[in-house]
């Protein structure tokens, strides 16, 4: 008997390999490219994004601006700085290069801003697309459904292209998606009014003091951080202060420095000429 069902089982398992063999391996594939490029949501994130990269690096620019312009001013007046001041301005573009490379590494960098917001922006859709890949592939029996950008695919006939099956599949899902949200905000008030218990006068006021103790304690917060801020903003200025009057003092002194001895040479000239008189030997 064991060896019946052992025979049966074989048969039923050659079977299905010889048809699936006769049937051939099914294969598709979606462009997520052209996905993405469908996608309204995604457009219009990825266009927010844009201008938020433009800004960066506008504020870029204006920082390699400034610094560029700090080592020209230092280049121009070298002659005129003691030593100790070249070196403090040398320090002052080391720092301000420092800030820009951190800066650039923030925003533009492997673990930057720019990479994780875009990785946020794709994954949302290229989930959908997973998840609608999967039903597709399912309910129409393919073998395996690649993804055009990341396959070298030497030719391929639209026919298997499950692009606009995904998106249209996304779009319902997404009309779905948005009703449901409509829905949920517009019972919200409603649902949150049920939900919430019931309190005394006594519980009441306790629950407010609370939330004004904590209000309390945030607006402490911002205003020692800005209080911190006015302070570094004082020292920076008092430094800029004390730079250019060390600036001018050292200006002047070269200046009188060179009037003294143009009036030294002025008046041996003069005295020259008072000794030897005209006629004189």
């Amino acid at each position: 008997m064991r060896i019946k069902i052992y025979l049966l089982v074989s048969m039923m398992v050659m079977c299905f390999a010889f048809a699936k063999a006769q049937r051939g391996i099914r294969v598709g594939y979606v462009d997520m490219e052209y996905i993405l490029e469908s996608v309204p949501e995604y457009q219009k994130a990825s266009e927010q994004l844009e201008q938020r990269m433009q800004g960066w690096k506008t504020e870029i620019e204006k920082m390699e601006s400034e610094i560029g312009q700090m080592e020209t001013s230092l280049k121009n007046e070298r002659v005129l700085l003691t030593k100790e001041l070249i070196e403090e301005r040398e320090e002052e573009i080391t720092i301000k290069r420092d800030a820009l490379n951190e800066y650039q590494q923030k925003r533009f960098g492997a673990k930057g801003d720019f990479i994780i917001q875009k990785q946020q922006l794709i994954q949302p859709v290229q989930d959908q697309v997973f998840n609608e890949m999967q039903k597709i592939g399912e309910q129409k029996k393919y073998d395996m459904i690649l993804e055009r950008s990341e396959t070298t695919m030497l030719y391929s006939d639209d026919r298997h292209d499950l692009s606009d099956d995904v998106l249209k599949a996304i779009g319902r899902t997404g009309k779905r998606e948005d009703r449901e949200e409509r829905n949920q905000a517009r019972n919200a008030p409603a649902e949150a009014a049920a939900d919430e218990p019931y309190m005394s006068v006594q519980e009441a006021d306790d629950r407010q003091e609370k939330v004004a103790a904590k209000e309390a304690i945030v607006d402490e917060r911002e205003a020692a951080r800005a209080e911190k801020y006015r302070l570094r903003d004082s020292i920076k200025e008092a430094k800029a202060r004390e730079y250019k009057e060390r600036r001018d003092a050292i200006i002047k002194e070269r200046q009188r420095r060179k009037d003294s001895v143009l009036a030294a040479r002025k008046a041996a000239r003069e005295n020259k000429g008072n000794n030897n008189p005209p006629g004189g030997e």
